[in-house]
């Protein structure tokens, strides 16, 4: 029989402990402490620590005056794992990166669930948000949260819920976004449910915890697989001389049975490159190979060393070569509008575009400085002196505060990745 919950803030001294403040962590924090939740944060950066209790915002979707609000009611970020003890909610949203082999490493979900349960208490809700392979609740951070000599299921809830946080989207954030919630048993998932119904306008729940695991695997190897399709029909397509793009917006037309995908330089992000290689791995401990989502990884993993050779095309075609030329990069994040450069394609394209002896400058108002392989690439804040300077331009992300007029009539050559452009003599479209 479970023991009585501490309930939402009824005699816990905290309703809710955030392990792991980055992009995930701190939306739940921002929309728990709206909804009038008594809600802490614990991480082990004690840089991150002292800039959210200085109210300094370090995430794109949390500004300065978004992080005042929160400190004003109650938030508070610390390093010290004691506050576990006072929590009647616990939620884990940690990394889950791929080691160098391109398996999971799971190393920050070990150390935070072990963290947990050194802390652990009677009744207490334990929900793993970070993304990773199908039973990764039950069969690692279960056993590993007994060993505090409570049981799952009787002693505490133990739930998983994708974190389904996608930076800069301005219209769908995580008070709106349907929430997915699977429990270790009906009571975990019904606990977890009720409390995610507190700050969520929807909340989704499925069998098990390796249901809502696997559908945020679904969900991201969706994505992949179609952006995959379309950056290897772009390949061709060039070959062919057909217009993608133009191919693109006319199947778009149809109202059912087709979703519009566009290619581009390659995919970035925490969540794309990376969850697919997740399912892969579970497919592959059954002793076959997922063929579909490897075959989609080579095609998205080449996209960057394409763009570098349709670069050296275009100059070719000018009786330049790539070897002294000035190229100017826009666009360095891995999406439009933010200064997020995790798995950014980008890094891939000046490293194959420097190996051929290109000059690069890089222009990007989220991103105030960037280095790749440790050496710095010089910054433009000149729009329209960097292309009028350039040899070559390579659009990469079309952020709102590019001039694309500007780009189109004053650049000397540009290779459009992201088909936004007017093609002409000068400009060209992937």
């Amino acid at each position: 029989m479970l023991f009585p919950p501490w309930g939402f803030g009824v005699s816990a001294a905290t309703d809710l402990t955030i392990i792991g403040l980055g992009y995930v962590g701190m939306p739940l924090a921002k929309e728990a402490t709206a909804a009038g939740l008594r809600v802490t944060g614990l991480d082990v950066d004690p840089g991150k620590v002292e800039a959210l209790n200085a109210g300094r915002s370090y995430i794109d979707d949390l500004t300065d005056a978004d992080l005042d609000a929160m400190l004003g009611n109650g938030f508070t970020a610390t390093l010290d794992t004691s506050v576990l003890e006072r929590s009647s909610a616990i939620v884990i949203c940690v990394p889950t990166p791929l080691d160098e082999d391109h398996r999971p490493d799971l190393s920050a979900v070990e150390g935070a669930t072990r963290t947990v349960a050194a802390h652990l208490r009677p009744g207490t809700l334990v929900v793993l948000e970070s993304t990773t392979w199908p039973g990764t609740t039950d069969e690692l951070v279960r056993p590993l949260l007994e060993k505090s000599g409570l049981t799952a299921g009787i002693d505490f809830h133990l739930a998983f819920s994708p974190e389904r946080i996608d930076p800069g989207n301005p219209k769908y954030g995580l008070r709106n976004t349907p929430k997915v919630v699977g429990g270790y048993t009906e009571a975990c998932r019904d606990r977890a449910a009720a409390f995610y119904s507190r700050f969520v306008e929807r909340v989704v729940p499925v069998g098990g915890t390796r249901e809502a695991e696997m559908a945020k695997l679904l969900e991201n190897t969706y994505r992949h697989v179609n952006i995959a399709l379309v950056n290897e029909m772009a390949i061709f397509c060039d070959e062919l001389g057909v217009n993608l793009w133009e191919a693109i917006e006319a199947a778009a037309t149809k109202p059912f049975g087709f979703q519009k995908f566009l290619p581009g330089p390659g995919v970035g992000g925490h969540c794309i490159p990376v969850d697919p290689s997740y399912l892969s791995y579970t497919v592959r401990k059954l002793g076959y190979p997922f063929r579909f989502v490897e075959l989609a990884q080579e095609i998205n993993e080449r996209m960057p060393s394409y763009v570098v050779s349709r670069v050296q095309r275009l100059l070719n075609r000018n009786r330049q070569a790539v070897n002294g030329s000035k190229v100017l990069l826009l666009g360095v994040t891995y999406k439009p509008d933010i200064a997020d450069e995790r798995e950014t394609p980008a890094v891939a394209v000046a490293e194959g575009l420097r190996d051929l002896g290109a000059e690069l400058t890089y222009c990007d108002p989220h991103v105030p400085a960037w280095a790749v392989e440790g050496v710095p690439v010089p910054r433009e804040e000149d729009l329209a002196a960097a292309v009028a300077a350039a040899d070559i331009t390579v659009l990469l992300q079309q952020h709102a505060a590019f001039d694309l007029d500007l780009i189109e009539q004053r650049a000397r050559l540009v290779l459009d990745t992201r088909g936004v452009l007017d093609t002409s003599d000068r400009v060209e479209r992937l």
